[in-house]
């Protein structure tokens, strides 16, 4: 990854931490639901995931996703969003700011 991927990389995870999972009042980023983040000349992938595939409100998590992204990106930029389920999220994909805000600090 170049130095520009990496700072782009950077500033779209930044812009991700305004996505805020509303059932948990956490961003997505520091939940651990983005998996994947790749740059390259085709556009920018995510894979990202939810705290479970029952999540009622995933769908609204995807909208907000995507319009961020699109917000942050040149406009002629290909998002490629990919919901997946594998590996399955788990409180240990938390950030440790997130884990000890839900009081479940190491």
């Amino acid at each position: 990854m170049s130095a520009t991927d990496t700072t782009l990389s950077q500033s779209l995870r930044a812009a991700l931490r305004q996505v805020i999972d509303p059932e948990l009042g956490m961003n997505i980023v520091d939940l651990g639901l983005i998996y994947r983040l790749d740059i390259g000349p085709q556009g920018v992938a995510l894979d990202l995931t939810m705290t479970s595939p029952a999540c009622p409100l995933g769908e609204m998590i995807l909208q907000d996703v995507e319009s961020t992204l699109r917000a942050a990106l040149p406009a002629d930029t290909a998002i490629a969003l990919n919901l997946v389920w594998s590996p399955p999220w788990s409180p240990a994909l938390m950030s440790p700011e997130a884990r000890q805000h839900f009081g479940w600090a190491d």
